[in-house]
């Protein structure tokens, strides 16, 4: 399906070409933003203006609040497996204990605020896939590495922490909410609809619960339901004690809102070892562009074994795939 991008947008992207400051291009990416026909042939183009605008938004407002804070380190993360997935939360909150139990990385775990200074990255396996996680530096109303807002910005999910050992958890937690709220960072249920805005990102987040093995952790947890009502899921764990950590593995992979698709060619076993993971609702085509972004155009139809299918029945280009579908592409 073609994008079909009308004359004025072609108007407005030669003014972002030509533009030479950040707020000037910021303007015509906004006007392109407006033109820009909002259906599935263009989910692409969306994404890329979606992200220029975010970058753009946050250089001028940086550059108005004075020379941006250096980070300790360049934090681009290889996109691999399902997503990526970011820990938020406040101090000693055990984000990073549960880092350790989840992944094999290694950070440094202490009993005293701001262990974490830098994004800490591990793989977490859920099934026969494989998932993201990056440890951010602690979040408060008045603490927040700048760097966060250019992390968050390639995250496909959060992990949202409350302390049910600390009587201040359920208010440190609304804090991190309203400061990566003023970051335009919007953590939302999964399944939320993507904003409009295209300068905001809305992350699906799962709430979490940590500590709940602490004797007050009941009388906590209903004050953190008022303080924050009923806008997250909550999951109560115990990263100490190991408890519910299963629960939570399948509930980060869900918010990813992805599927596993295994491929395979003809006349050969399926590689059940490395799923592809694309959105749920995705089509043959998709799928064909995240094997390999030529063979999105190229491929004419697919042989299908699945739960929507007849074992090895022949299907198009366009048709919706399903959890766990096994797919031999034709071109």
């Amino acid at each position: 399906m073609a994008v079909n991008l009308p004359p004025h947008y072609h108007d407005a992207e030669s003014r972002y070409k030509k533009a030479q400051t950040p707020e000037d291009k910021l303007a015509a990416l906004k006007e392109m933003w407006v033109l820009l026909p909002k259906h599935k042939a263009s989910e692409k183009v969306q994404a890329d203006l979606k992200t220029k605008i975010s970058e753009l938004t946050d250089q001028i407002e940086q550059a108005k609040s004075g020379p941006k804070k250096a980070a300790p380190g360049t934090f681009k993360f290889q996109r691999q497996g399902a997503g990526l997935v970011v820990f938020a939360g406040p101090p000693n909150c055990g984000k990073s204990l549960l880092m350790t139990k989840l992944t094999k990385a290694t950070p440094a775990v202490a009993p005293y605020p701001f262990t974490t200074r830098e994004p800490i990255l591990g793989m977490m396996d859920y099934e026969d896939a494989r998932v993201q996680l990056v440890d951010l530096p602690p979040i408060t109303a008045d603490h927040y590495e700048t760097f966060v807002t250019d992390v968050t910005r390639a995250a496909d999910a959060a992990v949202l922490f409350l302390d049910l050992a600390d009587d201040d958890g359920p208010a440190a937690t609304k804090a991190v909410v309203e400061r990566l709220q003023r970051a335009r960072r919007e953590l939302v249920p999964p399944g939320t609809p993507s904003t409009d805005d295209p300068t905001t990102y809305a992350i699906p987040t799962v709430l979490v619960a940590n500590k709940g093995d602490d004797e007050a952790a009941d009388v906590r947890l209903e004050i953190a339901r008022e303080e924050l009502g009923e806008r997250f899921p909550i999951l109560v764990i115990s990263a100490e004690r190991g408890d519910n950590l299963d629960a939570l593995r399948k509930a980060i992979y869900d918010a990813l809102g992805v599927m596993r698709i295994y491929t395979k060619q003809p006349g050969k076993p399926a590689d059940m070892t490395a799923p592809f993971t694309p959105p749920v609702g995705s089509t043959v085509a998709e799928l064909a562009g995240k094997v390999h972004r030529d063979l999105e155009d190229a491929v004419k139809s697919a042989r299908v074994w699945g739960s929507g299918v007849h074992d090895g029945q022949t299907v198009g280009r366009d048709h919706v795939l399903n959890d766990k579908d096994v797919v031999e592409l034709h071109t």
